[in-house]
């Protein structure tokens, strides 16, 4: 692959991942009950969890932007996921279906964990330069 090319490509893949973690952080105030069942039960202060996730994640975005915060931004986008780790358990526990809310066959809720998550560690990482 010519430099040029894998540059735009990796540029084109870098306003993907800002415009998912903006979309997703922004979904955290635009539906907050979609998420309130999926933080574990065991966790105090769902709310405040939530707030603060949406938050990580907006400002996270943004830090991906620039190529002063972008390497911190992705350390710490790949430590929020690592956090996430319980919930994404917790929904297999749940057996992929929570209460009123999201229901998926329980093999999707292992793959977001075992496959989908691992690359959305690999593709912030290969961002973090």
């Amino acid at each position: 692959m010519k430099p040029e090319t894998k540059s735009r490509l990796k540029s084109v893949s870098l306003l993907i991942i800002v415009g998912f973690y903006l979309f997703a952080g922004a979904n955290h105030f635009i539906d907050p009950d979609f998420y309130y069942p999926l933080i574990p039960a065991y966790l105090p202060w769902v709310k405040p969890i939530n707030v603060i996730s949406g938050v990580a994640e907006i400002a996270l975005a943004f830090g991906l932007l620039y190529k002063p915060t972008r390497r911190i931004s992705s350390v710490l986008i790949i430590l929020m996921l690592i956090a996430f780790i319980p919930a994404h358990i917790y929904f297999i526990q749940l057996g992929g279906c929570v209460h009123e809310g999201l229901c998926v066959a329980a093999w999707v809720a292992w793959a977001r964990l075992l496959v989908i998550h691992p690359i959305l560690i690999a593709w912030v990482w290969w961002h973090r330069e």
